[in-house]
């Protein structure tokens, strides 16, 4: 199944079920929020989860594009990309933790096909605070789905304040042969939906208080899901990378890990220029900036020739097309050789200062911050200057 029908087959299946489709919000959060990025599909709403009546009702559907640093080392494994797409659905102090299981299960079996066999299931087993998540573990047991019980893994946060409380998770099995172990003892069950039912508020003090309002907030990784439904190894493999993987070995010759670091973070890229992020020295110009240039570092670690001015219009246009956005592929390349240009000319004077006799030996910190503060050289890219 491809993820225009995922998307298709998940946002129908809801809407049958009293769901309104409400319209996924960019990269970008609304002024004056703490985050750079938009983080997961609940983070536009937030303020309808603390209570505030949303205009479309109490049971809602959406697509959400999605952006995390924190997982930035993680991408080049098989289930994390910098820049995805969350499938999420709300009640809004409607319905309950298990009613959201119960349709998530026949979404997945039924609608999608998914053999029960290969499904895993976690819930929150309890702490000294809370006592564990029974509603959840009795909807598994009644449908035969095995159930894990954890602690941490289990209890859901956004952030160190704000509404949190137990989740319940699926996991599908992606290894040869019949399942085996649990998802916290093997890595092949993969997560690919997490249902959180909200039940507190943690307050300043790490404290917990009731929420007035009981609501359920679940997210699906649509690039996960995808590729295990198309029986790919990857989320690199599904059919959002096809255009990818097809037009940039063709470029440049790459092994898979640096293959897979490229394709993520020039399609992240390309989707922070088409939500108006424009490159910069802080915030979210920034960390544009910082996946341009580790792109270019593992191009040029090979062939110092090798120029993003080489992409071709069309794989640019192609993911413009698939997040709805309306950036010219002319201007977003354009905008690529720029900062080409400029980290060329910064790796230069890089090497220059970086050659002096003072040095050559194990850098202190009061050299890193010497480096940053008067030559504007990033601590990742002298280190990577002096390594060579």
């Amino acid at each position: 199944m491809r993820t225009d029908q995922l998307i298709r087959t998940f946002v129908e299946f809801y809407e049958e079920r009293g769901h309104r489709r409400i319209t996924g919000s960019t990269l970008l959060p609304p002024p004056g929020d703490s985050v750079l990025f938009t983080t997961s599909g609940m983070h536009p709403l937030i303020p309808y989860l603390e209570g505030r009546p949303h205009p479309l009702g109490k049971r809602l559907v959406n697509v959400q594009r999605c952006l995390r640093t924190t997982d930035l080392d993680e991408v080049g494994d098989a289930t994390h990309l910098t820049v995805f797409e969350m499938l999420g659905t709300w009640s809004l102090g409607d319905y309950g933790g298990p009613l959201s299981l119960d349709w998530g299960y026949e979404l997945l079996t039924e609608g999608l096909g998914i053999d029960p066999g290969l499904l895993h299931a976690t819930a929150f087993a309890g702490d000294d605070r809370t006592g564990p998540d029974t509603a959840s573990v009795e909807l598994w047991q009644r449908l035969g789905v095995p159930v894990e019980l954890t602690v941490e893994d289990n209890w859901w946060s956004n952030g160190p304040v704000g509404p949190c409380g137990p989740d319940s998770e699926f996991f599908l099995w992606s290894g040869d042969g019949p399942p085996q172990s649990t998802p916290t003892r093997d890595d092949r069950w993969v997560e690919v939906w997490n249902h959180v039912t909200m039940t507190h508020r943690r307050l300043d003090d790490g404290s917990l208080v009731p929420l007035p309002q009981r609501n359920v907030d679940t997210g699906l990784g649509l690039e996960r899901l995808a590729s295990l439904l198309q029986g790919r190894s990857s989320v690199f493999e599904c059919d959002v990378f096809d255009p990818w993987r097809r037009l940039v070995p063709a470029l440049w010759t790459l092994d898979e890990p640096s293959l897979r670091l490229v394709c993520d973070h020039l399609r992240s890229v390309v989707v922070l220029l088409g939500d108006g992020v424009r490159p910069a020295s802080t915030g979210q110009g920034y960390v544009l900036r910082r996946l341009l240039r580790r792109v270019l570092t593992v191009l040029w670690r090979e062939d110092p020739s090798r120029s993003l001015g080489d992409l071709p219009e069309d794989l640019v246009r192609h993911t413009l097309d698939h997040f709805r956005q309306d950036a010219g592929p002319a201007d977003v390349l354009r905008t690529l050789l720029d900062e080409e240009q400029r980290f060329a000319r910064l790796l230069e004077r890089g090497r220059r200062v970086l050659a002096r006799p003072g040095f050559q030996g194990p850098l202190s910190e009061e050299d890193f911050h010497y480096l940053h503060d008067t030559h504007g050289l990033p601590r990742d890219l002298v280190r990577s200057l002096h390594e060579e």
